[in-house]
């Protein structure tokens, strides 16, 4: 754990993982730099433990599970808006019309 709000699944990750919410304003030291949220950040969701430029692989627990779609700075949300998923298409996860 790396403070009250997320924690390192592993040293290579670039990503920490949220275990506790922070909402947009809010800022939490990580690694001797503050990061102040620019979005609302929830238990589950990721955010840049480093720059990470587009096309780098994101990893998470010590393996890539996506790519940069554009580029991410330290402490910005990283999810669908700034990632594609190395395994999912991103059109299977959204509702489908009907359903």
């Amino acid at each position: 754990m790396i403070n009250r709000h997320f924690v390192l699944l592993n040293d290579v990750d670039n990503v920490f993982v949220c275990c506790k919410q922070l909402l947009t304003g809010e800022s939490t030291g990580l690694e001797g730099s503050d990061a102040v949220m620019t979005a609302d950040i929830t238990v589950g969701h990721k955010i840049a433990r480093r720059k990470v430029a587009k096309g780098e692989k994101i990893i998470k627990y010590g393996v890539s599970i996506g790519s940069a779609t554009k580029d991410i700075v330290f402490g910005e949300h990283i999810h669908m808006h700034n990632m594609k998923s190395d395994y999912i298409a991103s059109h299977t996860r959204q509702k489908r019309s009907g359903e």
